[in-house]
């Protein structure tokens, strides 16, 4: 009887032991890319449910090599967002809005970005089972207040004329139609001005004319000619505030409408003329363009023009002094370039 109890508890304890390590054996079993032979990742584009890559995992000897599969999704989010040589990326920059002769805002569009370290990681999350990942993608608005937009002529901030030869025709024309192009765009607190993406292509269709132009040092013929002026004469008006210049390029000459180094110079597709508002106001671009000359004037309203000058101005004995600069009239290569800057009490 003793022996039968014997065996019957060492069989017993044999069971359970071996039951014990099957169920570890299955619990800890490691992926193999058996597992991953069939499985795939679809990225979407939530905006259109199209697949914009199909990601298979086993490709990559995901088994063996994680760290080396994160880095090659990285490089892929990256190029995928921003672009890689001449393949567009899918980020796009915000398109600033707009006020019409009617007082209207016209909406431009908001910056679109994917969150690439997001993006990443939702593919990794799905990477042994294989699955759907949308697209995380973020839309960013011009910075301002409709509320505000009727009163952000109230108050010039800053202007800056410069002088050209009206006679002729297709220069002028092309200074007249870029001048139009940037009037009343609105910028917003931390929006980033382009001034190709607000002017856009100079083709002949849209009006612009053969005039001069100065490429690699030399005075050639060119659709738009002129342009430049309008980019410089903005540049000067807008960097007498507290902006960031993010990008701006001299011609390969000097230039007679502004001192020697306050050039902008642009292309399309190419050079562009671009900065940052970090006054912590929203402003507008105001252009006045005259049969000789172009105006370029910064203006906002009296409330945020108040909030520039507190900011700028001195105290003394409780009185605040208003900030108030004036420049004449400049001589400059045989053009007058007249600044202003000013805050109206």
């Amino acid at each position: 009887m003793l022996k039968k109890c014997t065996v019957l508890l060492f069989l017993t304890v044999l069971f359970i032991f071996h039951w014990q390590s099957s169920a570890f054996s299955y619990e800890f079993t490691p992926f193999t890319e058996d597992l991953l032979e069939n499985q795939t990742i679809q990225i979407i584009n939530p905006l259109t449910n199209r697949v914009v890559k199909t990601i298979i995992p086993n490709d990559y000897q995901l088994v063996t090599n994680m760290e080396d599969f994160k880095k090659e999704m990285e490089i892929w989010a990256r190029d995928f967002a921003k672009g890689f040589n001449t393949q567009h990326g899918f980020n796009k920059p915000l398109l600033l809005d707009r006020i019409d002769e009617n007082g209207n805002i016209i909406k431009g569009r908001p910056m679109i970005t994917i969150d690439e370290p997001q993006l990443v990681e939702n593919i990794l999350q799905q990477s042994f089972t294989g699955g759907k990942v949308d697209l995380p993608i973020i839309f960013t608005e011009s910075d301002y207040k409709q509320e505000d937009v009727p009163f952000l002529d109230e108050v010039t901030l800053s202007s800056f004329t410069t002088i050209f030869n009206g006679a002729n025709f297709g220069r002028s024309k092309n200074i007249e139609l870029s001048a139009i192009a940037i009037h009343n765009i609105i910028v917003g607190v931390g929006d980033v001005f382009s001034f190709n993406l607000v002017v856009g292509p100079r083709e002949v269709a849209t009006g612009y004319q053969v005039a001069p132009e100065i490429v690699k040092g030399k005075l050639v013929k060119g659709i738009g000619g002129g342009i430049c002026q309008t980019s410089s004469t903005l540049f000067n008006a807008v960097d007498f505030l507290d902006v960031k210049t993010i990008e701006r390029h001299h011609h390969s000459r000097t230039v007679g409408y502004v001192p020697e180094g306050r050039d902008a110079t642009v292309s399309f597709g190419g050079l562009d003329y671009r900065f940052q508002n970090t006054t912590g106001i929203p402003f507008l671009i105001k252009t006045i363009y005259r049969k000789g000359s172009i105006t370029v004037m910064i203006t906002t309203s009296r409330e945020y023009a108040n909030i520039l000058k507190n900011e700028l101005s001195y105290e003394k004995k409780g009185e605040t002094l208003s900030f108030f600069v004036f420049i004449g009239f400049l001589l400059y290569n045989l053009e007058y370039i007249h600044v202003e800057i000013f805050w109206k009490g």
